[in-house]
């Protein structure tokens, strides 16, 4: 499916559909995340900055990705 299909699917009548969409959506976006967070950081991003376009502390992006780069 498209993400723009999921997003159809995750407002329709369906509930087990709409259910799967949102979690396929919610996949997506944690994948979409952790690529630009290392593309940011790549580019030599502070954390702090990470963490300011995200909406999120310093601590909660550090803790969730820190691992991995």
């Amino acid at each position: 499916m498209t993400e723009k299909t999921l997003a159809g699917a995750a407002a329709g009548d369906d509930p087990a559909e709409g259910l799967r969409a949102v979690r396929a959506l919610r996949d997506l976006a944690d994948r979409l995340e952790t690529l630009q967070v290392e593309r940011a950081r790549g580019l030599g991003w502070s954390w702090q900055d990470v963490a300011d376009a995200l909406g999120v502390s310093k601590q909660a992006v550090h803790k969730k990705h820190g691992r991995r780069i």
